[in-house]
């Protein structure tokens, strides 16, 4: 859990409907854009350092110090004591404008239109491991530029951020693959096979061969897996 711990932490818009409807699991979502997510979430986390956070709900935006302010989308909290999560959109008594809570109710529609309880049940139980979960199927469909979980002591919220100036330190890393992905497939079910092609794809990677061994080229770097009869991954290799 050390990449999780370390990184808990709106293009605002969510991708045509034409290109979710092959996604009807929170699984099938994991596996489009877990990995891309992740690798997002590193640059992002190499940013903000360890600069403390502060969050202005009237302004909508997020701090990490003075110059690091970032517009926000608030998706919801979580009680530590209970254990439950509740979506900004269910959470009445916040006082949260429309405007802060857009993409958390795109995604309850998505998850209407496409029975994914996660996305439309207004709570349920969840581990704050699981906040995970909702960040990186939020910043995927929304194309965000990263996550935030801001843990406040009794609970924490989930929120998701675009910013110029976080897509502008983005590294374009070739061995990051090799840490990223083992770790992403360890924190979630998932076809491995699918889950690393959707994720070299959006590194800009040509797969040229993908079955029981799969290869991926771009500008010389090279990567090559394998994965049993199950597509679990074997061997990564770059």
């Amino acid at each position: 859990m050390g990449f999780f711990n370390k990184i808990f932490g709106q293009n605002n818009k969510i991708e045509t409907q034409q290109d979710l409807t092959a996604f009807k699991t929170d699984q099938e979502l994991i596996e489009r854009y877990g990995g891309i997510v992740f690798d997002k979430q590193l640059d992002f986390g190499d940013l903000i350092g360890n600069n403390n956070w502060n969050i202005n709900i009237a302004n909508g935006e997020i701090s990490f110090g003075t110059n690091l302010v970032f517009p926000i989308q608030v998706l919801g909290t979580i009680s530590h004591s209970s254990q439950t999560w509740l979506w900004a959109w269910a959470n009445t008594k916040s006082g949260l404008t429309d405007k802060v809570i857009q993409q958390a109710l795109e995604l309850k529609k998505y998850g209407e239109d496409n029975e994914i309880n996660i996305l439309k049940n207004d709570t349920f139980d969840f581990s704050k491991e699981d906040l995970h979960l909702i960040g990186t199927i939020a910043s995927g469909i929304h194309n965000s530029s990263a996550y935030y979980i801001c843990d406040y002591g009794q609970g924490a919220m989930v929120v998701t951020i675009k910013s110029d100036q976080i897509d502008k330190n983005r590294k374009d890393n070739h061995f990051r693959i090799m840490t990223v992905f083992p770790q992403l497939i360890s924190q979630f079910d998932m076809n491995h096979n699918l889950a690393l092609t959707n994720y070299l794809t959006d590194k800009g990677y040509n797969i040229s061969e993908n079955g029981v061994k799969l290869t991926a080229t771009k500008n010389g770097d090279i990567v090559t897996a394998e994965f049993d009869d199950q597509s679990r991954l074997i061997k990564l290799n770059g």
